[in-house]
């Protein structure tokens, strides 16, 4: 399981580090607003820890604007804020829970590992849809037009992962977490080699959506017009 830590403490968010990572969670930390959105929209955690009281972009904002993306991601605020309104604005505007500083950690963990057991939501077997493509992510058919090709489980995990992210550029670091796992030992090339089947993919099926390099960061999937 990997978490992410938004907290401008740098102290804090050191301590929670170790002992988030004492307990075999991998981790990420940040320490302002807009470089926790910009995590956070990688969909590469598995749950955010998140001070409402951060520079540049405060914790409310950053997750309304996660809500408003659809990102479901699981929240918890870690916040001096206390007051009743303040953790009802909090869980009104999308978070999981909410724990009020000082805390003990036992208390954290409890909260983490019941959100964690949480199942799944069942987002139904419905195709997801950019561009001129659809993909069945189930059979893991890739379809546009009268043409569809089928994927590799691998293939699938990548593409699935451009089309939730549509046009945004996602780190190679952020790939090869998601669909390979945070623990593998992968080549960096292999993630290029996938890269080049799934663009030969897309023009077997007459697509016209690209997959750029975004060269030294990553890659995006991007349409035209869109």
């Amino acid at each position: 399981m990997r978490i992410l830590i938004i907290e401008d403490d740098v102290s804090l968010a050191e301590t929670l580090r170790f002992q988030l990572e004492r307990e075999h969670f991998e981790t990420d930390v940040c320490h302002d607003g807009a470089d926790g959105l910009l995590f956070i929209e990688q969909q590469a955690h598995d749950l955010i820890l998140l001070d409402r009281m951060i520079p540049v972009l405060d914790g409310i904002s950053v997750l309304k604007i996660a809500r408003e993306k659809s990102i479901s991601t699981p929240i918890i605020f870690i916040t001096a804020r206390g007051a009743l309104h303040d953790k009802v604005t909090g869980l009104e505007c999308g978070a999981d829970d909410y724990l009020v500083k000082p805390f003990d950690f036992q208390e954290l963990l409890a909260r983490i590992h019941s959100i964690l057991r949480r199942p799944a939501k069942w987002t139904g077997d419905k195709p997801i849809k950019f561009g001129d493509i659809s993909f069945d992510t189930v059979q893991k058919i890739l379809y546009c037009g009268r043409d569809s090709c089928s994927l590799s489980a691998r293939e699938g995990s990548l593409l699935e992962f451009f089309l939730r992210n549509p046009g945004m550029t996602i780190p190679r670091a952020s790939l090869l977490s998601k669909v390979w796992g945070p623990d593998a030992a992968v080549e960096d090339g292999n993630l290029d080699n996938y890269i080049y089947l799934l663009r030969r993919r897309l023009k077997g099926v007459k697509s016209t959506l690209q997959l750029k390099t975004a060269r030294g960061i990553g890659y995006r999937l991007e349409a035209p017009h869109v």
